[in-house]
């Protein structure tokens, strides 16, 4: 796998809620190693196809050895997610079948030090999926001022603690290492037992800012609707609740569901989806980097 071995998450219940089909059309948008990529190939062989999106080279690269196999009905493209209808138009594509987003970071991301997201083992404050990006982890701890720098902790990573954790930041830097700025966190949330580790949040808010992930993802809603035919079913997989609560009321808007109505009950906006999932599916794996996932759809109507 090129060093990208990677278990997909909720795997049977996202390509279950997408009912891919012989002949359909499939957009991967978070390829990763591949493996939702893979099960949907298979099931809907032999003539479907799957667009796969990443902004990873690693991942990208990984996938695209373990898909091999499927020749032509693969499709590997190094894109950000939120630029999927222009891919679609450049490949010819008016709409799909289907779509699948996975939102989380992929463990060959965690597990790789020099990736800078891991706050378990040493290696550069990077924290960029796409290593094209212009800004790393490290550029937002040493340049923004205090004020900013504990908002942006606070309203992405939902730290209680933002105002002290910020100041310590400050006070502390240059910071060049995630093994540095992990204890520079864990000092100032006090040091006591903690069910996950004190720099969780921290480390999620950077890496959210860096990559833009509350924008890519609202890009991705946006367009996604006019990517997909009567029918077509999207598919979201998230692992935080900023994520998880914009896909919740993207898709309860969609379907109507506590919309304004009119005098007789019938909502003002005809529904645009239906929702495949009244409440988020959540995953039984005992994987603890899965424990968090949430997965919700939607069908066009």
């Amino acid at each position: 796998m090129g060093g990208f071995a990677h278990r997909s998450v909720l795997l049977g219940e996202a390509v279950g809620l997408l009912a891919p089909r012989d002949g359909g059309v499939y957009v991967d948008c978070t390829l990763g190693g591949g493996g939702h990529a893979e099960a949907l190939l298979e099931a809907s062989a032999p003539t479907g196809r799957v667009v796969g999106l990443d902004r990873d080279p690693a991942a990208l690269a990984a996938a695209t050895q373990r898909l091999a196999r499927f020749g032509d009905r693969f499709t590997p493209i190094r894109s950000s997610f939120a630029e999927i209808r222009r891919i679609l138009d450049e490949m010819g594509l008016d709409a799909v079948d289907g779509i699948l987003a996975d939102l989380g970071v992929s463990s060959p991301q965690l597990d790789q030090a020099e990736r800078g997201f891991s706050f378990r083992q040493d290696g550069p404050l990077d924290m960029r999926m796409d290593p094209a990006l212009p800004r790393t982890a490290a550029d937002l701890v040493n340049t923004l001022e205090g004020d900013a720098l504990a908002d942006l902790i606070w309203r992405y990573g939902e730290e209680r603690k933002s105002r002290r954790i910020a100041r310590a930041i400050v006070a502390a830097r240059p910071h060049v290492s995630t093994l540095g700025l992990a204890q520079v966190v864990a000092d100032a949330d006090g040091g006591r037992p903690q069910r996950i580790h004190p720099a969780t949040r921290t480390f999620q808010a950077l890496r959210i800012v860096v990559n833009d992930e509350l924008g890519q993802l609202d890009a991705l809603l946006d367009a996604a609707l006019g990517c997909l035919r009567v029918g077509g079913r999207l598919a979201v997989i998230s692992f935080h609740s900023l994520e998880d609560r914009a896909v919740k009321q993207r898709f309860r808007a969609l379907a109507g569901v506590g919309q304004p109505t009119d005098a007789f009950g019938h909502p003002l906006t005809p529904p645009r989806a239906r929702l495949l999932t009244r409440k988020a599916v959540t995953s039984e794996d005992d994987n603890p980097r899965a424990r968090s996932a949430r997965l919700r759809a939607i069908e066009i109507t």
